[in-house]
């Protein structure tokens, strides 16, 4: 497991052997990763959705809250997913660095086929050899 420079300490377990009431066993994972990007995605699609129709903004509107509220907020949760998107870009390159210079540093040959492997989805060439692929294009 590689381990980010940037997520210090990013594991943290903490055992309860008592189970909430009306359970015997019971389990809870929290997870600190880029994953909640999406999460985020869809209620920004959802949000956005809604206040371009002005939908239920008058009940804010009359307890005091201002429209520009709302369009600050939408703007510091795309600032949040730029962040998080930013954060997993790093991760997979660093990945991908670790794996080549690993295959490197064990004496093995990297193909073309292996380095571009991850761009092509493996079905494309199903049933097809290597030559016949080259002869196609």
């Amino acid at each position: 497991m590689l381990i980010s420079c940037w997520i210090p300490d990013n594991v943290s377990i903490s055992l309860c052997d008592i189970p909430p009431p009306g359970y015997k066993r019971f389990g809870t994972c929290l997870g600190n990763n880029t994953a909640i990007q999406e999460v985020f995605k869809r209620s920004h699609g959802q949000f956005a959705a809604m206040f371009k129709r002005s939908a239920y903004l008058h009940w804010y509107t009359a307890e005091g809250m201002d429209q520009m509220e709302f369009t600050e907020a939408e703007s510091n949760l795309m600032d949040l997913v730029a962040e998080y998107q930013q954060y997993q870009d790093v991760a997979a390159m660093e990945d991908e660095e670790v794996a080549y210079e690993q295959a490197v540093g064990y004496g093995q040959e990297i193909s073309y086929e292996q380095e571009y492997a991850s761009e092509v989805p493996s079905e494309a060439f199903e049933g097809q050899s290597y030559a016949e692929t080259e002869t196609d294009q």
